[in-house]
C-alpha cells in the first residue's frame, strides 16, 4: 500500500462536475489500496474575483483581513469534495489549515510553511477515510489566517507529502506533463518522462507555470517523488526525480519564457564600492525582487546598471531608485516594460560545451537583439524586446531538436 498525496488545481475544480470527476480519481486511487490525502485549490476564477473585492474595497487592503477573505475560496472546495468522495461511498473528512495546524511565519499573503501536524491526517487515513486539505494556507502560532501567495497549493501538497513521507505527490493539472517549450506557442513541443529537481526548479523560476518554484524545493531538498499530470487523462504525465533517474540527458531539455518582466536602468551612478548595495538595498527592504544585474564596464569614474523586476513591480522599483539616484547625483533612470525574458534548461549543459554560441547564434539568424544574458550551470537566459518572445522560442526549440514525437526511453 502506497500513501499518495493528490493536489488538484483551480481548473480541475471548477464546478459541481468537475470536482465529481476529482473525488472520483481519488476514490479510484483508494480502491487500488492506497491511502490517499486530497489537496485542493479554491474554484477557478474565485480566488480572482475574492482579490478584486478587497481591491475594490480599500486600495491597500489590511494583509490580516486580505488573507481572511482569500483564503475562503478553498473552504467552500474543500468541502465540496469532501462530499463527493463521500457521495462514492468513501469516507471523507475536510480540514481546514487551521484545524490540521499547516503552521506558518507571520507574513501575510507570502507566508512560508514552518511546519505541519500530521496527526488528524493519520487519524482519518486509520479509518479508512480520505483527508481533504486546502492548499495555499496556512495558520500562526496565535490562530491567525495566512495564505503562501498565489499558485501555492502545489507547495503546500509537496510540504504535506514530505511532512507525511509519502510515496508520491500527484499535481494534477490541465496538461499531461511536463513539456520542452509551452504548447500554445511551440505546436511540436513534446512531452518529457522524466525531469530532474533541478532543471524543473529552474524550469519553474524563469516563467514555465508547470510548477510553483517553492514547491520545487521542497520537493528537491525532502526527495518527495513528484508526478505531473492531467486532471482530464489517465495517461502517464512527467516524473519529477533526482538527477541520476534521468534518462535521457538532453543538452537542452526545455525552453521557457516570461512575459512578466520589466528592465530599469540606472545611469552616471559613481563607480565606487558600495554603490549597488546603496541601490540594492532598499529594493530588497521594499519587498521587490531583483532578478538579472548587469553593469556597464566605468567610464570616467561612472558607470551604468540595469536590472529586471517583475513587471508587477516596476513602479514601486522606480519610486525608490529615483530617490536613491538623486542622493547619488546619477544621470538619469528609465525603465521598460516591453521585455522578455527567454531561457534554455537541459542537465547536458554542466559537460557539453556550445550551449550559449548556439543559442546566441540562433537568435541573431532570426534578427533577435539581445540586451542582457544570465547563466547559471543547467541554464541561459536572455533578455529580448517582448514582441519577439514566440519566434525565440519556437527557433530555439527547433534547433536544439526538441521537436516532434520521439518516443521517450522505457524506465524499469
Amino acid at each position: 500500500m502506497a500513501l499518495i498525496v493528490q493536489k488538484f488545481g483551480g481548473t480541475s475544480v471548477a464546478g459541481v462536475e468537475r470536482i465529481r470527476n476529482v473525488a472520483r480519481r481519488a476514490v479510484e486511487t483508494r480502491k487500488r489500496g492506497n491511502d490517499v490525502v486530497v489537496v485542493v485549490s479554491a474554484m477557478a476564477g474565485v480566488t480572482d474575483q475574492l482579490v478584486a473585492f478587497a481591491n475594490e474595497m480599500s486600495p491597500a487592503p489590511d494583509p490580516r483581513e486580505y488573507d481572511m477573505l482569500v483564503s475562503t475560496g478553498e473552504q467552500q472546495t474543500i468541502a465540496l469534495t469532501a462530499m463527493a468522495i463521500q457521495g462514492l461511498g468513501v469516507p471523507a473528512r475536510s480540514f481546514t489549515s487551521a484545524q490540521v495546524k499547516v503552521q506558518t511565519d507571520n507574513d501575510h499573503a507570502r507566508a512560508r510553511i514552518l511546519r505541519i501536524e500530521c496527526t488528524r491526517i493519520r487519524e482519518e487515513l486509520a479509518r479508512g477515510g480520505i483527508p481533504v486539505l486546502p492548499g495555499f494556507q496556512g495558520v500562526t502560532d496565535e490562530g491567525e489566517i495566512t495564505t503562501l501567495g498565489r499558485g501555492a497549493s502545489d507547495t503546500t501538497a509537496v510540504a504535506l507529502a514530505a511532512a507525511l513521507k509519502a510515496d508520491v505527490c500527484e499535481i494534477f493539472t490541465d496538461v499531461t506533463g511536463v513539456f520542452t517549450s509551452d504548447p500554445r506557442i511551440v505546436p511540436n513541443a513534446r512531452k518529457l518522462a522524466r525531469v530532474s529537481y533541478d532543471e524543473i526548479l529552474e524550469m519553474a523560476s524563469l516563467g514555465a507555470k508547470v510548477l510553483a518554484v517553492r514547491s520545487a524545493k521542497i520537493g528537491m531538498k525532502y526527495r518527495v517523488p513528484i508526478h505531473v499530470r492531467s486532471t482530464f487523462s489517465d495517461e502517464e504525465g512527467t516524473w519529477v526525480v533526482p538527477e541520476s533517474e534521468v534518462i535521457e540527458r538532453l543538452v537542452v531539455s526545455s525552453v521557457t519564457y516570461n512575459r512578466n518582466e520589466a528592465k530599469v536602468t540606472i545611469f552616471g551612478v559613481p563607480d565606487v564600492p558600495g554603490i549597488a548595495a546603496k541601490i540594492f538595498g532598499p529594493l530588497s527592504e521594499a519587498g521587490v525582487v531583483v532578478d538579472m544585474i548587469v553593469q556597464n564596464v566605468s567610464t570616467q569614474g561612472h558607470t551604468d546598471m540595469t536590472f529586471t523586476v517583475a513587471r508587477g513591480d516596476v513602479k514601486r522599483a522606480l519610486t525608490l531608485v529615483e530617490g536613491i539616484a538623486q542622493k547619488l547625483n546619477a544621470a538619469g533612470v528609465t525603465s521598460d516594460a516591453g521585455i522578455s525574458k527567454v531561457s534554455v534548461v537541459g542537465l547536458g549543459m554542466k559537460d557539453h560545451a556550445g550551449g550559449a554560441g548556439k543559442m546566441f547564434q540562433v537568435l541573431s539568424e532570426h534578427g533577435v537583439n539581445i540586451q542582457m544574458i544570465s547563466t547559471s550551470e543547467i541554464k541561459i537566459s536572455v533578455v529580448i524586446d517582448e514582441k519577439y518572445t514566440e519566434l525565440a522560442c519556437r527557433a530555439l526549440h527547433d534547433a536544439f531538436e526538441l521537436g516532434g514525437s520521439a518516443p521517450e526511453p522505457e524506465v524499469g
